[in-house]
């Protein structure tokens, strides 16, 4: 139905309702359109996941949303999942440039393997993984390690411990298998896709 005053309105006005009109729907679009562009550049990325280094937690070909403000802005923890770029020599040059493992020990930690129980070793003090899929008794790693994370650095282990070639496979390393903060892209949240598999991380 034509509203009156509208059939009323000189072309001219009508023209530049529909202008107006044109240009707000314009700058909404590419308002949105930044914002989207902002919130995955600074904020929010997603990742794939290529390989078995951290089952049961992620599968291969699950995708996950990492956020980018830790640690620059919020803190890491220990246990937090953490996307970060290759400190060199752990990826070959077809599997591109990042990596997903778990934050076992923080600056200044010392982490040791293993106790008489099989357990990790933090600071002396057994390490409570309910995120391990390995039966009972069976230790946290094969491999016997005992080391203090430098400033600025993290030591981190993938869950599926038989299978996946984090700190420990490293020591020789660039970085003698810690992982510099600076390398770190942000922590992993939330797994999105497949959505059978969506889990809060």
């Amino acid at each position: 139905m034509t509203d009156p005053a509208d059939a009323a309105a000189p072309p001219a006005t009508r023209r530049a309702g529909g202008l107006r009109w044109l240009r707000d729907l314009v700058v909404i679009v590419l308002v949105a359109l930044l914002v989207s562009w902002g919130v995955r550049t600074f904020l929010v990325r997603s990742f794939f996941i290529p390989s078995a280094s951290m089952e049961q937690t992620l599968l291969i070909g699950d995708r996950i949303l990492v956020n980018e403000l830790v640690p620059d802005v919020m803190d890491l923890h220990r246990g937090d999942v953490v996307v970060f770029e290759d400190p060199g020599g752990w990826l070959g040059p077809a599997e591109g440039d990042d990596l997903v493992k778990r934050v076992i020990g923080l600056p200044g930690d010392t982490v040791s393997c293993c106790d008489s129980a099989g357990r990790l070793l933090v600071n002396g003090e057994p390490l409570d993984e309910p995120y391990l899929d390995v039966p009972e008794g069976d230790p946290a790693s094969l491999a016997p390690f005992d080391v203090t994370v430098p400033d600025g650095a993290l030591w981190v282990m993938g869950d599926d411990r038989e299978r996946s070639a984090d700190s420990r496979s490293h020591v020789t390393g660039p970085y003698e298998g810690f992982v510099p903060l600076d390398h770190v892209v942000g922590r992993a949240t939330v797994v999105f896709w497949p959505l059978g598999r969506w889990a809060v991380l």
